[in-house]
């Protein structure tokens, strides 16, 4: 197995969140040991939670914690096993065995109810994590979360499009996973694939992955906290249906939202308007509280 070779660009980030006073730890697993970053805020909204999506890490969420940081107490972001800096995993790695090596993870780290952040399959972690562990998550909100069922031909769509071979294979993806493609994407194309989605953690986990819904639409719809669903307009990479099935599985509570201008990774697309939209859906909970 080649050794994995971390970009600059993924180093420059982690460079950048430690200028601004972000550590970062290793927190021990069942799957091995899972990199954190961990920031104390300035701020007196709670803790939030940064889950990222499959082959990322949370060293992108950059942006998004510089403007989290004034407002909230503490902000945690880990990279998951085989993802980022974290070691490469010392089990199979399933969706499932994630999940509950992310759940021990959190249930560590978390000194208070936490506002639960995640994108992509990060949102289906943060939707565990709430089913699981209701007491410990103060909110959640879903950034286009995976995790909802699909025809058979959107199935096999999706899984065909991690499937990272060339180049062109890249931009077509990054052009699915973005509003607007970033001009630094044609710049790391080259190394994006086995940076991400060719690691062999998340290949384990694709390869595990099944067209069953993530969760049981019971206990979605029996959450009782606060919950956002942020579906972008330009959503190209997760099909209609996914937000259908989320729209009609969570509690009649939830706030569901399709602005115009973001795609599959909408902290990347508009960290402001991101990071904004936070912080109100917190402060509304702390006003409620």
């Amino acid at each position: 197995m080649r050794p994995v070779v971390i970009p600059l660009l993924e180093r420059l980030g982690r460079a950048a969140l430690r200028s601004r006073g972000v550590g970062a730890r290793f927190v021990e697993t069942p799957l091995g040991r899972v990199y954190v970053y961990d920031g104390r805020g300035k701020g007196a909204l709670p803790t939030v939670v940064l889950l990222h999506g499959m082959g990322a890490s949370a060293t992108p969420f950059a942006p998004l914690v510089a403007r989290l940081l004034p407002h909230v107490r503490r902000i945690v972001a880990p990279d998951y096993p085989g993802h980022g800096f974290s070691s490469e995993p010392s089990a199979a790695v399933t969706p499932e065995a994630l999940f509950d090596a992310m759940t021990i993870a959190l249930d560590g780290l978390l000194d208070e109810p936490a506002i639960v952040v995640g994108n992509s399959l990060g949102g289906a972690l943060a939707l565990h994590y709430a089913i699981k562990r209701p007491d410990r998550v103060a909110g959640v909100v879903l950034l286009s979360p995976a995790g909802a069922r699909s025809t058979e031909d959107e199935w096999r769509a999706i899984v065909a499009s991690f499937d990272l071979r060339s180049r062109s294979d890249v931009m077509a993806f990054l052009g699915r996973a973005y509003h607007r493609v970033p001009l630094v994407a044609h710049l790391i194309a080259h190394e994006f694939a086995d940076a991400t989605m060719n690691r062999r953690a998340v290949r384990q986990i694709i390869a595990g992955a099944t067209n069953d819904p993530a969760h049981d639409p019971a206990a979605l719809s029996a959450l009782r906290m606060p919950l956002l669903l942020v579906w972008g307009r330009s959503e190209r990479l997760l099909p209609e249906s996914h937000f259908d099935y989320y729209r009609d599985a969570l509690p009649a509570h939830a706030i569901l939202e399709r602005p115009e201008g973001l795609g599959h990774v909408p902290q990347a697309d508009s960290p402001r308007w991101v990071a904004e939209r936070i912080l109100a859906f917190a402060r509304a909970g702390e006003a409620r509280t």
